[in-house]
């Protein structure tokens, strides 16, 4: 359970990102109508304090405007843009307002994160502390194998965490499913992350968390459908994502540039008929191997049963 203290720095940070510019009496009646205010006016000193704890939290100031007296938050566009703490802060504003609606908790369904999140904090850990850790890792479609990984980064997908990172059993950089991790602990031995890694230039042209280093990236184009296209916008499958040819309500062009993985084949064959690839054709006959098969194993199927 998250403090009711820290519950209110949520609210605040929250209350200013909606209404951009408020006073401090117009705050204090807001915060006395929420759950948290528990019907009290918000004290001033309370609320300096709070100010200067979404400072050293989120890094954003909470500062006011002398002319008018109104409070704003200082760069909030910089918090928006940062994902690591925006995903905090969404995730902390749930919790804030379950906590706070207590009937809620029960109409409010979310999606689980299975087995490995309790390896969370040892690979944060590792990567603070600079050391390497040592795994005992069963894949899905794998032997049973003990790994030591020197943990760089880490990223969240598709419901799973991913440890990315040097394993020198592989002598390579690969991502280890926390979920399939079966024991973990830090050793002893130091490393050192090499000035030339980044995590988000890793993972630039990719969909997913596979990368290979052998691929190069190259522009891809599909032709998305009717109702797929308002989909596909503020979800978009990879953020090089541009719009380069719209015909009317019947389709719409969208331009990437990525590499040609199984996880960008696997997110075109998700959206069905709404979907077509213009380019590469390398990419088109791999979407027409896949689809072929999938027909073919109901045809057999249907043999069968007759």
């Amino acid at each position: 359970m998250i403090s009711k203290t820290f519950n209110r720095y949520i609210w605040l940070l929250n209350t200013l990102l909606q209404q951009r510019r408020l006073t401090f009496e117009e705050i204090s009646i807001r915060w006395k109508d929420s759950c948290l205010g528990d019907g009290k006016s918000l004290a001033l000193c309370t609320f300096h304090v709070h100010r200067e704890a979404i400072a050293e939290l989120f890094g954003v100031e909470v500062k006011c405007d002398t002319s008018t007296y109104e409070y704003y938050l200082a760069s909030p566009d910089e918090l928006k843009s940062d994902h690591t703490r925006q995903w905090l802060l969404n995730s902390f504003t749930i919790s804030n307002m379950i906590e706070a609606g207590r009937n809620m908790k029960d109409r409010i369904q979310f999606e689980d994160i299975p087995h490995g999140t309790e390896y969370i904090q040892p690979v944060i850990e590792a990567m603070q502390r600079g050391k390497k850790l040592c795994i005992n890792y069963q894949p899905f479609d794998g032997q049973h194998a003990t790994y030591y990984l020197q943990p760089y980064a880490m990223k969240v997908y598709n419901q799973r965490w991913y440890a990315l990172g040097y394993i020198e059993e592989l002598d390579g950089i690969r991502n280890i499913a926390l979920d399939q991790t079966l024991d973990m602990g830090l050793t002893d031995d130091d490393f050192t992350v090499p000035d030339n890694f980044n995590a988000e230039e890793y993972y630039a042209h990719t969909v997913g968390i596979f990368v290979n280093e052998k691929l190069k990236p190259q522009k891809v184009v599909l032709r998305v459908y009717g109702k797929q296209v308002e989909y596909i916008w503020p979800l978009p499958i990879h953020s090089s994502q541009k719009e380069i040819k719209t015909i009317s309500r019947e389709y719409c062009d969208l331009e990437y540039w990525l590499c040609l993985t199984p996880e960008l084949t696997t997110k075109i064959l998700a959206m069905g008929d709404k979907v077509k690839v213009i380019a590469p054709n390398t990419l088109r006959k791999e979407i027409i191997v896949r689809l072929s098969k999938s027909i073919s194993r109901y045809n057999k199927g249907n043999r069968i049963t007759r």
